[in-house]
């Protein structure tokens, strides 16, 4: 058995209004809808799923859209930055789409050589787009983003701490990853194990205020692993370390074991299997809205609940 931590899996974040994060994410980011479900602890809340074409683990971002949300607060404690990997040479696209869309955005600026573009979705998350050269994950592409300029998937994210060092030991003594860079406060840890969506900046701020986690922020960023025997082997480690881990929870696209790291950031380990054409063809995913079985019965309740989207 091959007991690796293969990079991130997904980001999961919480946003206000459904309908207004659809439109950012699918019609100005150009990401595809690959499920569209329910929260599983809250049914009358969605869980949107935005990723590529196949809804490959590595590029997928997702959120519990709740209206009326209170704003976050970035801060320690917090994933506070999630970068996604675009094409060499398509950040002055980007920033022209920025600008007619009016999304708020910064110049590109330089980080551990890799150049950058900053910008903020309609919630207030802290977003970055990162020029790759040599992503070849497959993209979703649209009328308006074809493949030179669309997003390749997840690259990177940032965890705001006031100590590093702790969260560092996870990533380095069981997660397989190694630090590359430092700057200043700013340390690079990179998974040995894949060369897409396997970076994790950790930004060192012991005078930062704790973050609060609501509208605008990440709620949860997921390692991906193969299969649960190997999700299975991370647990039992997890636990030898002290740390308080939940047992597997089923997600229909995923198997999922959640813990705290110890700068208080919810980590989850997530399987690849058995993925998001489980229970719809490739070609329709995202096309309707998918219930885990127990909901099955509320159906009907939890489609009056639900707020209509509009594609």
């Amino acid at each position: 058995m091959d007991y690796k931590v293969k990079g991130l899996h997904h980001v999961t974040a919480i946003a206000g209004n459904a309908q207004r994060n659809f439109d950012f994410y699918t019609k100005i980011l150009g990401l595809r809808l690959v499920k569209k479900t329910v929260n599983f602890d809250d049914p009358g809340t969605y869980h949107f799923y935005f990723g590529n074409e196949k809804g490959e683990p590595g590029t997928l971002l997702t959120f519990f859209p709740w209206d009326g949300i209170t704003t976050g607060r970035r801060g320690t404690g917090q994933a506070t930055e999630t970068a996604f990997s675009v094409p060499e040479g398509s950040f002055d696209f980007w920033m022209e789409r920025f600008e007619n869309e009016n999304v708020i955005y910064n110049k590109p600026s330089k980080r551990f050589d890799e150049e950058y573009l900053v910008f903020i979705d309609p919630d207030g998350l802290k977003l970055e787009l990162v020029s790759v050269a040599g992503d070849n994950r497959s993209p979703y592409t649209t009328e308006e983003i074809d493949h030179t300029k669309s997003i390749r998937g997840l690259h990177a994210v940032t965890l705001t701490l006031e100590g590093y060092e702790k969260t560092a030991s996870i990533l380095t003594e069981l997660f397989d990853y190694e630090q590359t860079h430092e700057q200043v406060n700013r340390f690079r840890f990179e998974s040995r194990n894949v060369k897409d969506a396997g970076i994790i900046d950790l930004v060192c701020l012991p005078e930062e205020r704790r973050g609060m986690v609501a509208g605008g922020s990440v709620h949860h960023i997921a390692f991906r692993v193969e299969n649960t025997a190997v999700q299975q082997h991370f647990r039992d480690k997890l636990v030898e370390r002290g740390l308080n881990v939940t047992p597997e929870v089923n997600r229909d696209y995923f198997k999922s074991i959640y813990f705290r790291e110890p700068g208080g950031i919810l980590f989850e380990i997530a399987t690849d299997d058995p993925g998001f054409t489980v229970d719809e063809p490739l070609e329709k995913l995202g096309t309707s809205l998918k219930l885990p079985q127990m909901y099955e019965v509320k159906r009907k309740d939890i489609e009056a609940i639900l707020p209509r989207i509009e594609e």
